[in-house]
């Protein structure tokens, strides 16, 4: 789906950078084509501030995304979700980051949660982005307890992790 969007706008790399960022956010567009977050509108000047793009840029995006059906379904409805990642080093929590070979195949959420808790780790939070709208999707974990050697080697040997970040 993320490529299919970005397709949308191939012709113009500033537009895919708003698309961009209103995806990572979880900005929606609302009726007026005002980006919105929950109810809050959000100021086209700081989103081209932000991308370090034109105004008009964002303009013609929101427009450009309410004149099209499919795009319109996806932006009115898209939504944020707080995290706890930025908020780790603070909490003193740990988060972990994996990367896989296929982000499509089947169970990587089970497999990984399975081995923490095997290892006596319990989860904070769990973000797994979706590869239809990232181009290398992770999985984030947040935990309250630091990740032993062991843990990190159990996580290793699944044999869809092709890399693992802890922060």
């Amino acid at each position: 789906m993320f490529d299919e969007i970005m397709e949308k706008f191939e012709g113009s790399p500033s537009q895919q950078a708003v698309i961009r960022l209103l995806l990572e956010r979880g900005f929606s567009v609302n009726d007026d084509g005002r980006v919105v977050s929950g109810g809050i509108e959000i100021p086209n000047t700081g989103i081209a501030r932000e991308i370090d793009v034109d105004r008009r840029v964002v303009d013609s995006t929101t427009d450009a995304i309410l004149e099209d059906p499919e795009l319109r379904r996806i932006f009115q409805n898209i939504s944020q979700v707080p995290s706890l990642m930025d908020l780790a080093p603070v909490l003193d929590l740990t988060v972990l980051s994996i990367a896989v070979d296929d982000a499509e195949r089947e169970g990587i959420v089970s497999q990984v949660t399975g081995t923490l808790a095997d290892n006596g780790i319990s989860i904070r939070q769990t973000i797994s982005e979706d590869p239809e709208f990232t181009d290398e999707p992770r999985l984030y974990l947040v935990t309250d307890e630091n990740l032993s050697g062991t843990v990190i080697t159990d996580l290793r040997a699944l044999e869809f992790v092709r890399k693992i970040e802890i922060q």
